[in-house]
């Protein structure tokens, strides 16, 4: 603002004008020039223009509003038009009637960024959402309704879904942030992947999910509304697909175009489990199929995947991390080559967008081979057994080989091309190669902590195998104290019921804990039976989930972990009365599939006690005592503003490696603004709090040994096709957002359930520390070649193939490792200097790049000389990074 002259106002007054002024124009200001979104057969219309969009999937609970901005801004750079998420209805109304739009949950803020960056969004709004989400973002308290069921014909749940839904586009609209009003959202969805369940009720699913699209159209969004693997969507809305490959689906109806909501770039972990990883050459192959074959919307489940903070993660028995190999890291970080060989893909798709649209209906299609087939979109029929007519302006051509082993010759146009097993070779203008699916020239990065690394030291469970790695001294402190967490009922506020109660009826979800206690007689019979036949009786229950621990008169018996399995445990008891202790644990409530509010948690069946001389004992008509959750969650001794009033002592020697223990040290947070991880390798299972926040829950289960074979990009991919971690444990790194910490004196919490060493906790940083690329000089030239006009259409420079090398925000080149242009050998850390060597490379690269926080070096001869002629050579770099605040690393090889 600025104040015309000869006007004087005290400092504070002009402040206040100013502050006043700038937030009535944030409130009022358009992002956009308002526009009307449609659609017809062949794609979504953005002020009556068609568009090839790619969405980036990223939900803003799983990251914090300080990471947003990068997050959403490494998107769009990524080449994503639009924001894809869903809304959380759990955390937005954790009470019925109680609303909650702040931090992590502020929906309107985290909108009105991705509009600031100039992108649209498409507003999931469900409201259930699966997502690998507690309840699958149902609220605990929508199951305590009389007489609901959920996602059915069933008045009491349309009625508590139709407010939650009106609430939501109510919002957006008094904030006008849909397209009309000039904001970004151009796309809503009502429901969730419903078709997977219909079937399970009958004619009530059919009524059902006509009457949410009937509700949802009715709210006045005045946006299309979309609804994912629902093949028999009304007409006014777009059935999509989710799947990991889409280009062989059609919505119902003509005149809905076709969109793929979920392209699944990865997968979740369970604990215990393998890490899933897809290649980014299938990836990138899935993808130009679907443009290829007719698709128009594109959407990344997930773009940015992030983590379930605090008790969010679903189930059951999903980790906290929730990374699933998106191009965009849990912490923030670009995943390359995923981010950067998929960018290449966003940009030709954006150079072929003119022919895309053109095409009014199908592509010509030209069969090349047995598993070779070709499309082509162009302003008018071609033939393409000739040479392309020089007239023809607009033309694009995808050729793909489905072969999943050879490499094949194809003849179009009158040229040959070689292309590669299970890939796309895509040529926006008909004539020239931009990019091949299979043929990555992004660069490797390495992080300071991979997703999976060992942790420096690994905690031995009952499931898994002690296997230390004790190399790691920066240990997060070396002053820990513990609190004793009590077994059983400890509190004024535990009842007592005759038989066994629901785990959810009773704990409301507002922990995983519940104790069921009872006790029983044991008559001198019984045990003299026992013990003249060297036999132990057993404790018997049908049915578990998701964790059970049996404690006998205060001693440890056992536990069960698993979804609905049975126990049989043997015990120890002793003449006369016994008390019996079972703790029941959820660890994440069920996500998906139908009836989720009949699933609950805790037990089924029978409970009873086995191997008497007579006859069994039924303990499920026994009167038990009831207590939810631990006497520390009750008092929130991780909070800073109970540590006075909580009774910690100094952590002993022999009280390491105790179970259920609460340990609290305090830490400084790392210089720099790098994220920051936990290593807690070193524990068990249970939970952790920085400053009175809850990071997660953490569980040191160790994955199966075998699995974990050479990952091949080729062929149809599921999530079991390519993984890692195994024999070690499926999490041991844990997410700190830096916003969440102080300069000094952090507060660390853990509850420790089954035994670790808080000792051997250690904090890393977590950055990209090693870049590599190799190009070879036949490469295809970069994107940047490309220039596209009204005018002219397509024209393409004469440039030589390129290796892009950068660090992360606010780090630098610091030194370049490696560096051969001629025919270097290995790959990324293992590279090795060929026969054919340019002796200046190292010294050309570090001149170009030593310093920068990205680079960029020309494939060719002008540059390095010719060290070899006659023969194709290739540039292999491998370069480290650091942060600009520490220097000192760079050296000059």
């Amino acid at each position: 603002m600025e104040l015309r002259r000869g006007i004087r106002l005290r400092s504070s007054a002009v402040l206040a004008v100013a502050v006043y002024l700038a937030t009535a124009v944030l409130a009022s200001a358009a992002y956009f020039e308002p526009f009307n979104v449609s659609y017809d057969h062949r794609a979504i219309l953005i002020g009556g223009e068609r568009r090839m969009l790619v969405s980036a999937g990223v939900h803003y609970p799983r990251a914090t509003p300080q990471m947003w901005p990068s997050i959403i801004a490494k998107s769009k750079e990524g080449g994503a038009d639009l924001i894809q998420t869903y809304v959380f209805w759990s955390g937005h109304e954790p009470t019925q009637g109680q609303y909650y739009f702040e931090e992590r949950y502020d929906l309107v803020k985290f909108v009105k960024l991705v509009a600031e960056q100039g992108l649209y969004l498409n507003l999931r709004i469900g409201p259930y959402v699966c997502a690998e989400w507690n309840f699958g973002g149902f609220p605990v308290w929508l199951r305590d309704i009389p007489g609901i069921e959920f996602r059915t014909d069933n008045e009491p749940f349309k009625e508590e879904m139709q407010k939650f839904v009106t609430k939501i586009v109510d919002m957006m609209k008094e904030e006008e942030l849909f397209s009309w009003q000039g904001g970004p959202i151009i796309l809503a969805q009502i429901e969730n992947e419903y078709g997977n369940i219909e079937a399970s009720f009958g004619q009530k699913g059919k009524s059902y999910i006509k009457w949410a699209a009937d509700m949802a159209l009715g709210l006045g969004a005045n946006v299309p509304w979309i609804m994912c693997k629902q093949s028999d969507a009304p007409q006014n809305i777009i059935n999509t697909c989710n799947a990991f490959y889409c280009d062989g689906f059609k919505p119902n109806l003509y005149g809905k175009p076709t969109m793929w909501t979920e392209d699944w770039n990865g997968w979740f972990a369970s604990w215990g489990g393998t890490v899933p990883h897809r290649p980014v050459q299938d990836n990138s192959f899935a993808l130009a199929r679907f443009f290829q074959r007719g698709g128009s919307f594109h959407n990344y489940y997930m773009y940015f995947g992030g983590t379930n903070f605090g008790r969010t993660s679903g189930g059951p028995n999903y980790i906290t991390s929730y990374d699933y190999d998106a191009p965009i890291d849990e912490y923030g970080l670009l995943n390359e080559p995923k981010w950067g060989h998929l960018k290449d893909l966003h940009a030709t798709i954006k150079l072929c967008e003119t022919a895309l649209i053109t095409v009014n209906n199908s592509p010509q299609y030209v069969k090349l081979g047995p598993n070779q087939e070709a499309h082509i979109y162009a302003s008018e029929h071609v033939n393409p057994n000739k040479t392309l007519p020089q007239s023809i302006s607009i033309c694009s051509l995808f050729i793909a080989n489905i072969d999943e082993q050879k490499t094949v010759s194809v003849k179009i146009f009158g040229k040959s091309y070689n292309i590669p097993p299970w890939s796309v070779t895509i040529l926006p203008d008909c004539k020239n190669i931009a990019y091949n699916t299979a043929k990555v020239v992004a660069q490797t990065s390495v992080k300071s902590v991979e997703a999976g690394s060992p942790p420096g030291y690994l905690n031995e469970t009952k499931f898994g195998y002690l296997a230390l790695n004790d190399i790691k001294n920066n240990y997060i402190s070396n002053n820990w104290m513990s609190y004793k967490e009590q077994i059983g009922a400890w509190g004024e506020n535990s009842f007592t019921n005759q038989g066994i109660l629901e785990h959810l009826n009773v704990t409301k979800d507002i922990s995983d804990y519940l104790w069921y206690i009872t006790r029983f007689n044991i008559s001198e019979e019984d045990f003299e039976f026992w013990k003249e036949n060297g036999t132990l009786p057993s404790l018997v229950i049908n049915k578990t989930r998701d964790v059970v621990r049996v404690y006998i008169n205060g001693q440890y018996s056992g536990s069960k972990v698993g979804n609905w399995v049975p126990l049989k445990q043997t015990l120890q008891l002793v003449q006369g009365i016994n008390e019996l202790v079972l703790l029941s644990e959820t660890v994440g409530l069920q996500n998906y599939g139908a009836f989720l509010e009949k699933d609950g948690a805790g037990f089924r069946g029978e409970i009873k006690l086995t191997g008497f001389k007579n006859s069994d004992i039924d303990l499920s008509k026994s009167l038990w005592t009831y207590q939810v959750g631990l006497k520390g969650e009750y008092l929130k001794i991780y909070t800073p503003d109970r540590q006075e009033s909580t009774n910690w002592t100094e952590i002993q020697q022999n009280s390491i490696q105790s179970p259920f223990t609460w340990y609290k040290a305090l830490f400084d947070a790392p210089k720099g603004t790098d994220p920051v991880s936990l290593d807690l390798g070193s524990m068990g299972k249970g939970q952790a709090w920085i400053n009175g926040i809850g990071i997660g829950r953490f569980w040191s289960l160790i994955a199966p040994k075998s699995g974990c074979s050479k990952c091949d990009y080729r062929g149809a991919y599921t999530e079991n096709k390519c993984v890692t971690n195994c024999g070690l444990p499926t999490q041991s790194w844990y997410h700190i957002p830096r916003e969440w910490l102080k300069e000094t004196d952090n507060l660390l919490v853990l509850f420790e359930e089954t035994g670790g060493d808080p000792t051997k906790i250690s904090l890393h940083l977590h950055f990209t520390k090693t870049i590599c690329s190799q190009v070879t000089e036949n490469d295809y030239p970069p994107l940047s070649a490309w220039s596209k006009s009204t005018e002219v259409g397509l024209t393409l420079t004469s440039v030589a193939p390129q290796v892009y090398l950068h660090c992360d925000d606010g780090h630098v080149i610091s030194n370049v490792v490696f560096a051969s242009y001629g025919t270097p050998k290995g790959s990324c850390e293992k590279f090795l200097v060929g026969k054919c060597h340019a002796e200046s490379s190292v010294e050309l690269v570090t001149e170009v790049c030593l310093g920068k926080n990205n680079c960029t070096v020309s494939v060719t001869n002008s540059v390095f000389g010719d060290p070899c002629r006659g023969k194709l050579k290739k540039l292999a770099i491998q370069a480290e990074c650091s942060s600009i605040v520490d220097s000192s690393k760079i050296t000059s090889s």
